[in-house]
């Protein structure tokens, strides 16, 4: 089980500091959706750079053009690049395809997949590398969270591993162990926290026993 740190609100400055603060208790950190926007796949880039001994997701939430942008993102030297499980087939398979060439590895995530059984057990036949169970910010603010989608998902895949993402905290934490997903995704739950280096530190040290 790895723990992974998700930066949704921050340039790039903002994202190395954040990051030189909790980097000895993270495996992989996560430059969100809304980063990419703001500032591109430089982001990425620089912060692969930076520390190189972490592993860089790019979360693209790609739906379209899947091989170029995974192309794009793994040049910027991302690890892991996201799509999204509504994505047609021939996309994700594009995207596999690709990052396959790359040495790079697919999450997709699930955010809005309605039959998500049907789904999982499809995109494992497709041979991507992670299943992401997401609770949305919008979802989240309605007191949602994804516990029992993971458990389907767990039930069904032969060889995806799978991520939570969604509100996770560190009370919330062992909850999500319990579950045992392979990749625990937190943003706000270490990002907006006074001590952030503590808190990472023991959601890590609770992993390691999960």
């Amino acid at each position: 089980m790895k723990l992974q740190l998700a930066l949704d609100l921050v340039d790039i400055p903002g994202a190395k500091a954040l990051i030189e603060e909790v980097e000895q208790f993270i495996d992989v950190v996560e430059i969100g959706t809304p980063v990419v926007i703001n500032e591109g796949l430089r982001a990425v880039k620089e912060v692969k750079e930076a520390f190189p001994n972490l592993d860089v997701l790019a979360d693209l939430k790609i739906m379209d053009a899947a091989g170029y942008e995974v192309m794009k993102a793994s040049e910027a030297g991302a690890d892991i690049i996201t799509i999204l499980g509504v994505a047609e087939d021939a996309s994700i398979k594009g995207a596999v395809e690709e990052a396959k060439k790359q040495g790079k590895k697919i999450l997709v995530d699930m955010i809005s997949v309605k039959d998500i059984a049907t789904r999982a057990k499809e995109l494992d036949e497709f041979g991507v590398d992670y299943i992401c169970v997401h609770t949305g910010y919008d979802l989240q603010a309605v007191g949602q969270n994804s516990f029992e989608d993971l458990r389907t998902i767990k039930s069904v895949v032969k060889n995806a591993k799978t991520a939570v993402a969604g509100g996770i905290k560190l009370d919330t934490l062992p909850e999500v162990i319990a579950a045992n997903p392979d990749l625990v995704i937190v943003g706000g739950g270490i990002t907006g926290q006074d001590d952030k280096k503590a808190v990472a530190a023991k959601m890590q040290e609770l992993i390691k026993q999960g």
